[in-house]
């Protein structure tokens, strides 16, 4: 029996290359609102944090408030509350909800905890924000952990 009439021979296929899908960054103006709503929702967190260490803690934690280090410590802390999670496990925060744009790594995969967390940590460098003003308009805060701000939608 001859191999091109075998009824029972498994079918062959040819496989296509798939085009490699570069990764195109969201715009700056698309970025720039991200963090306007980002700040808000940062500030939520911070409220709902002071709040309950004024009612757990009574004037006791208000006082230790008053300390500049401690201010930095908690905006700090905060900070991690609020975009760690929030990118690590959706990879979006609230300003990439309502702009229809979400973080991915250089294989266009969702953030690990790790690069989540360097994302963060790379916001407090100081001057970080007129990284933007650079041609390809990516901040540190992703060039660094290797990461981009896509459009989602």
């Amino acid at each position: 029996m001859d191999s091109t009439n075998n009824p029972y021979q498994a079918p062959i296929a040819r496989v296509a290359e798939q085009e490699s899908t570069a990764i195109v960054p969201a715009e700056r103006w698309r970025r720039f609102v991200n963090l306007i709503v980002d700040y808000f929702g940062f500030f939520a967190v911070g409220i709902v944090i002071g709040a309950i260490l004024g009612a757990t803690g009574g004037m006791d934690a208000v006082n230790k408030l008053q300390n500049p280090g401690m201010q930095y410590l908690l905006g700090f802390v905060i900070m991690l509350i609020y975009y760690v999670p929030l990118e690590a496990l959706f990879g979006r925060t609230l300003g990439k909800l309502v702009t229809g744009t979400k973080v991915v790594d250089e294989n266009g995969n969702p953030p690990t905890w790790g690069k989540a967390f360097g994302r963060t940590l790379c916001r407090f460098i100081p001057f970080e924000a007129f990284s933007f003003f650079k041609s390809d308009a990516r901040g540190w805060h992703d060039s660094i952990p290797k990461t981009y701000v896509v459009k989602a939608r």
